[in-house]
């Protein structure tokens, strides 16, 4: 099913990228446009050196595979520039907006 999703032009998403079932073995086998790193690395970002390390190499191996990259969970501004001057252009989380109703959402958008 996923490769007949793909031809109809709709990108396919791995969530939480680094935990439970998101495992590399599924990028070698799915069809995946876009890898979501899991908060819990972003959470950790600014105070933790591995958490850095290990979201530059998300991030590079996304960029090798040419997959867009968001990461979830950001809350704070020093998160947002972080994840920024390390290269990665999508992200969302409360630091953005809190979770909003469809309309506002259209609102916004338009």
């Amino acid at each position: 099913m996923l490769p007949a999703l793909r031809e109809r032009h709709i990108p396919l998403y791995m969530d939480d990228f680094g935990t439970g079932y998101s495992s590399l073995s599924y990028l070698n086998e799915l069809p995946f446009d876009v890898l979501k790193i899991d908060r819990s690395f972003i959470t950790e970002i600014e105070t933790r050196d591995q958490a850095q390390i290990l979201v530059r190499t998300v991030l590079a191996l996304a960029q090798a595979m040419r997959l867009d990259v968001v990461a979830e969970g950001i809350e704070t501004e020093g998160q947002a520039t972080l994840l920024h001057a390390m290269g990665c252009r999508y992200g969302q989380g409360y630091y953005f907006s809190r979770p909003v109703a469809a309309e506002q959402a259209e609102t916004w958008l338009a």
